[in-house]
C-alpha cells in the first residue's frame, strides 16, 4: 500500500511538472512574439487597408468560416454513421482506411489537388472558395475522427433510455447523443480552424498572394500565414521583422477571438437543443 502510494505520488509529480513545463513553453513564445511585435502591432497596422493588414485578416475570416462550414456537417455525418448505424463490415473498414490515408496526406498533395481541381477544372482560379474547398477536405479526417470518438465516449444507457421512452433513433441522435457530444464537436472545430490557419502550401497553391480586400470569396487574396511567410521570407530591415511578428501576434489573437466565439455559439445551442 505504502509503494503505490509512492508510486502514485511520482507519477503525479511527474505529470504535474510536464503540464508546467508545457505551459511555461506557451507563455514564452506568447511573451515572445508579443514583446518582439512593440512598436509595430497598434490599430493602423490592424485596421488598415493599404499600410495595414486588414485584407489578410478578412481573407483568413473568408477561408476559416467557409472551410468549416463546408467541412462540419459532412464531418459529423460521417462520424454519425460509423458510429451509429454502420457494422463492422468491410465496406466499414475501407471508408476508415481512407480516412486515416487523408489524415497523413501532406498538405502541399491536397494544394496540387486543390489547384486542379478547384482552380482550373472547375475554373474558380485562385480564389478564396477554391482554398475553402481544399481546405475543408483537408480537415474532413480530424473532424470525423474527434467527432466519433466523443459519440463513443456516450454511455449506451442514454440511448437505451430515450429508445425506451418511444423516441426514434434518429430523435434519440439530435436530442440525446449530439448535445452531449457537443463538448468533443467542439474540439474537433478547434482543432480544425487551428489547421486552417496554419496551413501555408495549399492556400498559397490555391488562394494566391495578391494582397487586396476580397469583397466575395471568388477572389484571390492574402492570408495571414501567406503574409507572415512573405514578410520573413523577403525580410531585410529590422523593421520587416518587427511586422512578422506584429502580424504573428495578431493571428494567435484571431484563433484565440475565433475559438472563444466558437464556444459561446456552441454552448448556446446546446442549451437550445436541451430545452427541445
Amino acid at each position: 500500500m505504502k509503494k503505490r502510494k509512492i508510486l502514485d505520488g511520482l507519477l503525479y509529480t511527474v505529470m504535474a511538472l510536464a503540464t508546467a513545463g508545457v505551459i511555461t513553453v506557451l507563455i514564452y513564445i506568447l511573451l515572445f512574439i508579443f514583446r518582439s511585435s512593440l512598436g509595430y502591432l497598434d490599430l493602423s497596422f490592424i485596421f488598415s487597408a493599404k499600410s495595414g493588414i486588414l485584407p489578410m485578416i478578412v481573407t483568413t475570416l473568408y477561408v476559416v468560416l467557409v472551410s468549416v462550414a463546408a467541412a462540419l456537417p459532412v464531418g459529423i455525418a460521417s462520424a454519425i454513421f460509423l458510429n451509429e448505424y454502420s457494422l463492422n463490415s468491410g465496406l466499414v473498414r475501407l471508408l476508415r482506411l481512407a480516412i486515416e490515408t487523408l489524415a497523413g496526406i501532406p498538405s502541399i498533395i491536397y494544394g496540387l489537388f486543390g489547384l486542379l481541381m478547384f482552380c482550373r477544372f472547375l475554373r474558380f482560379g485562385q480564389s478564396i472558395i477554391a482554398g475553402s474547398f481544399t481546405l475543408s477536405i483537408m480537415i474532413l479526417p480530424v473532424i470525423i475522427r474527434t467527432t466519433e470518438e466523443s459519440l463513443k465516449s456516450i454511455p449506451e444507457s442514454f440511448r437505451e433510455g430515450s429508445l425506451a421512452l418511444g423516441a426514434t433513433k434518429f430523435q434519440t441522435i439530435i436530442h440525446v447523443v449530439l448535445p452531449s457530444a457537443l463538448p468533443g464537436i467542439v474540439t474537433s472545430v478547434i482543432l480544425a480552424i487551428g489547421r486552417v490557419v496554419g496551413e501555408s502550401a495549399p492556400v498559397l497553391l490555391t488562394v494566391g498572394l495578391t494582397r487586396n480586400m476580397p469583397r466575395t470569396i471568388f477572389e484571390s487574396g492574402r492570408t495571414l500565414t501567406i503574409h507572415l511567410y512573405y514578410l520573413t521570407n523577403e525580410a531585410v530591415r529590422p523593421e520587416d521583422f518587427g511586422m512578422a511578428f506584429a502580424t504573428a501576434a495578431v493571428l494567435v489573437i484571431l484563433v484565440v477571438i475565433i475559438n472563444t466565439a466558437t464556444k459561446i455559439i456552441t454552448n448556446n445551442f446546446r442549451k437550445k437543443l436541451g430545452d427541445l
